[in-house]
This record gives C-alpha cells, structure tokens and sequence, in this order.
C-alpha cells in the first residue's frame, strides 16, 4: 500500500498547433513532464507534509509512474478564458485525512476558480467531519464558520488560468498536487 508522505503544488500553461503537444508544454511549464501520471482521486493523506515544488521537482525521477491530482482544461478558441485549479482542505487533526477538489471552468478568472475549488474542498472536508453549515452562504462566511469549528485547520488553492491563443492555437492549462513516497 502506498499512503503519500509529501505533497507539493504546480502549475503551468502550454501553447502549440496541436493538442498533445499543448499538454506537453504546460507539464513542462509546471516541471513535471518528465514522469508517467497516474491520476488519482482527492484526498489529502493524512500526515501528508506539503513541501515547496522546488524541493519536490527534486525528488522526480525520469519516467517515474507519479501520482497526481489534476486539473485540466485546453481551448483553440482565441480569447476564450480557461482556468484550472486545485482545491486544498486540511483538518485540524493531522491523523484525519483532507480534501482536494479539481475545477477545470470556462470564463471563470483566476480567483473566482480557485475560490469555487477551495470551497468545494473545505464543503467535502466539512461534511466528513460533520461540521453543521448552511450551503446557500457565500464562501467567504462558510470559510469563516468552517475554521472557526477547529476541525478545519487550512484551506487554499492553487489555479492557472489564460486566454486561448490569438490566432487560436491550443492552450492547455493544469494545476497539479503531486505526491511523493
């Protein structure tokens, strides 16, 4: 069995005439092109130590089969506005385990993303831990409520978002949580 003992966060966004290669460029841009992903589902582990990605990038080994969390979106439409993000919720208690949500919008900036994704992490995480809550409350007051149980230690995101290429390329962007042994 394999339980993640660090995580770190990245980003990127890539640009070419085809597809594929778009992806390519923006694993390349959030450093990570080098290994085999493997997506898997959402949850922070528990005891899981978030380190910077430069430190993480360091552990990568070349065609590594790694295990990510990913958000993803690509356009050929010039101008169109795409954005990715990844959604963190971390309990208060180290020994429980988390949340990460993925959200791959279009036409939603860069802030309204990573706030949809980081509430829909801590939401997820809320109701595992049975923290009353009145879903029809903006964020910003379900997030209040939600730290101020004490069950929810840290909420963030991380989101990449860009405008499809102007002469209509393919832009990818991803938003990736990526976990180490």
């Amino acid at each position: 069995m394999f339980v993640p003992t660090k995580m770190f966060f990245t980003k990127g966004v890539g640009r070419h005439k085809d597809y594929l290669q778009s992806f390519e460029l923006s694993l390349r841009s959030a450093g990570i092109e080098k290994c085999n992903l493997v997506s898997v589902s959402s949850i922070y582990p528990p005891k899981c130590k978030r380190i910077p990605p430069a430190e993480g990038i360091k552990l990568l080994e070349p065609g590594a089969v790694t295990f990510v969390v990913m958000a993803r979106n690509a356009t050929n439409e010039p101008n169109r506005l795409i954005a990715s993000s990844i959604g963190v919720a971390q309990a208060a208690d180290e020994s429980q385990y988390g949340y990460l949500s993925e959200h791959h919008p279009y036409g939603e900036t860069e802030e309204k993303a990573g706030e949809y994704a980081e509430d829909l992490a801590a939401t997820m995480l809320a109701s595992t831990l049975g923290v009353e809550f009145d879903p029809n409350l903006a964020w910003d007051e379900r997030e209040k409520h939600f730290k101020l149980s004490g069950k929810i230690l840290k909420t963030f995101n991380i989101t990449q978002s860009a405008e499809g290429d102007k002469d209509g390329k393919w832009t990818t962007v991803v938003s990736i949580a990526v976990l180490i042994p």
